[in-house]
């Protein structure tokens, strides 16, 4: 039987080819993933959108589902255990191209680079006399998590001569070795932060996150950076703060729903400057993700542990080839 993987936005080409090279055709694009062969199907990459229940019942040898990045939060994970589906995702693959993006977006507001590319545009050269520009080093920067991508973040902002602030579980010793500050609490972070960066992962617990309550407390020159997910910030009490000047500003890469409908209010303030979800999508950061995706499905495929699976309570019993 021909085996065939889902894989509805697309992956690196080098995935592809190390897919073909190891039996599996890959079928790339939502038209493609919809015209399988249902019972030909065993494995899928997931990069983004929602993966259902209703979805995997319809491949009955679905075995791998692996993930393009770290966030599961669009995969139906209690229906994956239900069916004996191993998922798993690929950390450790994108957290520089993130950092790096973080930092773009804060040099875009800081220098409010989109502007100034407009105004020249424009033969608007005047620009240069309106101010309201401010350097990154000396200011204060508030990281809300600390997995690999806070980490790198911190980490260079730190070098760039930025006081970094972290939100963590890790021992104000375990940060002061590394050059940074434990905040006392998120209140305080917001409320004494010059930037705050969003790096937490997307649960129950962290939905809007930051809020009305939250913004309220952030000083009026500061900036908001979100390249986590969007479900962590109530956008329309973002929306609010940004309209009104409560902030200075924000940027961002992920929104709560995808695509950010061009009829947003976001896409209609200047004080905003956004990207459309892809501060992982450096070029080395692809590479390296396609191949750790598709290395994992080869492992399962294979009846071999993933390096990050993320039900491992399932893998025993997991569904495997008759």
């Amino acid at each position: 039987m021909k085996k065939f993987c889902l894989i509805p936005q697309p992956i690196h080409a080098s995935g592809l080819q190390q897919l073909r090279e190891n039996g599996v055709e890959p079928l790339v694009g939502e038209a493609a993933c919809a015209s399988a062969p249902a019972d030909q199907v065993v494995a899928a990459i997931y990069r983004s959108g929602q993966f259902s229940r209703t979805t995997m019942v319809q491949l009955p040898n679905l075995r791998a589902i692996g993930v393009h990045g770290v966030g599961i939060d669009g995969i139906d994970l209690a229906a994956a255990n239900d069916l004996g589906i191993a998922v798993f995702n690929t950390p450790g693959t994108n957290h520089r191209s993130v950092a790096e993006h973080t930092l773009a977006l804060m040099f875009a507001l800081t220098k409010r680079i989109p502007a100034a590319d407009q105004a020249v545009r424009k033969g608007e050269f005047s620009f240069r006399f309106q101010g309201g520009l401010s350097e990154l080093c000396g200011a204060t920067l508030g990281v809300i998590g600390f997995g690999a991508i806070g980490q790198l973040t911190a980490t260079l902002a730190n070098a760039m001569g930025m006081q970094v602030q972290v939100l963590t579980r890790c021992s104000a010793e375990e940060l002061a070795a590394q050059g940074l500050h434990k905040a006392a609490s998120l209140p305080q972070l917001l409320a004494s932060s010059d930037l705050v960066s969003i790096h937490a992962p997307s649960l129950p617990e962290t939905h809007h996150l930051i809020g009305a309550e939250q913004l309220a407390l952030m000083k009026p020159s500061a900036y908001l950076i979100n390249t986590s997910r969007g479900a962590l910030v109530d956008e329309v009490a973002l929306i609010a703060a940004l309209q009104s000047g409560q902030i200075a500003g924000a940027g961002l890469d992920v929104f709560a729903e995808e695509p950010l409908s061009a009829s947003s209010p976001l896409a209609q303030l200047s004080n905003v400057v956004l990207t459309p979800h892809t501060a992982a999508s450096a070029e080395q950061a692809l590479m390296r993700m396609a191949s750790a995706a598709v290395s994992g499905v080869l492992a399962i495929l294979h009846n071999r542990r993933p390096a990050s699976l993320i039900n491992p309570q399932i893998w025993e019993t997991r569904r495997q080839a008759d």
